[in-house]
C-alpha cells in the first residue's frame, strides 16, 4: 500500500497541494473524490461576507505567488460544479493518467480561470495530456466510472478523510492509516512518511 492524495478539482487549496505533491510525494496515488460527500468538507459556499471571500482568495493568490506558480485567475462561477470533471479524473485514473489530467485541469481552473463545470474546458485539459476527447466524453458517462468515484469517496470517508486536500498514509491495512488535511499539513505528511 502507498500514500494517497485525495482531491476535488473545485478546490484551490487542492490545486496548491497538487503542485507540491507531485514532487514531495511522487509515489502517492492520486485519488479523485467528491468533496460534497465527505463529512466536514468546506465547499467554499459559506463565506459570511464579501470580506471573508476576498481574504480567502488573497491568501490563495499569495501562496501561489510565493511558490512561483502562475498568477491565480478565478473561474466564474467560483466555486463551481466539478462533478463532470471529477468523473473525467476518475476515468483518467483508470487509464493511468490521473496525475497528468488532474494537474492540467487544476491549471485550467486556477491559472486559466476556466469553469470546469463546462465540459469543453475539461476536454481541453484532457487534450493537454493526450487523452482523446471522444474517449473522455464517453468515459465520463459510464456507470462504472461514476460507481468508481462513489467507491473512492466512500473509502476515503472510511479512512478518515473529512475534506480535501488530504494525504492518507497507510498503517497496517487498507482502511487504517493517518490522514493529513489541508495544503499546510503536506509537510507534516512528508515528515511522517520518512520518520
Amino acid at each position: 500500500m502507498r500514500a494517497a492524495f485525495y482531491y476535488d478539482l473545485f478546490s484551490p487549496e487542492a490545486y496548491l497541494a497538487a503542485e507540491r505533491v507531485i514532487t514531495l510525494l511522487p509515489a502517492a496515488e492520486w485519488i479523485p473524490v467528491l468533496a460534497p460527500q465527505l463529512p466536514g468538507a468546506d465547499l467554499l459556499d459559506g463565506f459570511r461576507c464579501q470580506t471573508d471571500r476576498v481574504a480567502f482568495c488573497d491568501r490563495i493568490e499569495r501562496l501561489a505567488a510565493r511558490r512561483g506558480l502562475q498568477e491565480v485567475r478565478w473561474p466564474d462561477p467560483f466555486p463551481g460544479d466539478s462533478a463532470y470533471a471529477m468523473r473525467v479524473a476518475t476515468y483518467a485514473r483508470q487509464i493511468g493518467r490521473a496525475v497528468a489530467f488532474s494537474l492540467a485541469a487544476f491549471r485550467q481552473a486556477f491559472a486559466g480561470g476556466r469553469d470546469l463545470g463546462v465540459p469543453d474546458n475539461v476536454l481541453i485539459a484532457a487534450a493537454a495530456c493526450e487523452m482523446h476527447s471522444r474517449a473522455v466524453a464517453q468515459g465520463a458517462q459510464l456507470a462504472s466510472v461514476a460507481r468508481a468515484l462513489d467507491d473512492a469517496t466512500a473509502l476515503a470517508t472510511q479512512r478518515g478523510v473529512r475534506d480535501v486536500p488530504a494525504v492518507w498514509l497507510p498503517d497496517g491495512g487498507p482502511e487504517r492509516g493517518r490522514v493529513f488535511h489541508g495544503d499546510d499539513a503536506l509537510d507534516d505528511a512528508v515528515r511522517a512518511l520518512i520518520a
